[in-house]
């Protein structure tokens, strides 16, 4: 028995991507399972799966995990993290004195 995932649509514009949740969904789609011709349903849990078995096992280029990497890292949001960096130091400068 397959379990399903309902279908969780992020409605924020800033993540859409060509009518995918974001940029990495839409990727991962186009380059990787959109060709893959399905029978039956399939679980998001599946098709997690067989993404990671063909980036990281399948033989696929280095050059595709490096873009994969590189579409991941550019959602990071970088002001966020040093903000939180600052703050510690700020807090700890406090604290010593």
């Amino acid at each position: 028995m397959i379990a399903y995932c309902s279908n969780n649509i992020n409605n924020n514009m800033n993540k859409n991507y060509n009518g995918w949740t974001n940029y990495a969904t839409w990727r991962v789609n186009l380059e990787i399972l959109g060709d893959i011709e399905f029978e039956e349903q399939v679980s998001a849990d599946y098709l997690k799966d067989l993404t990671e078995e063909c980036v990281f096992e399948g033989g696929a280029t280095q050059r595709i995990a490096d873009d994969y990497a590189q579409a991941f890292l550019s959602d990071v949001n970088y002001y966020e993290i040093a903000n939180h960096i600052n703050d510690d130091i700020k807090l700890q400068a406090e604290y010593d004195n």
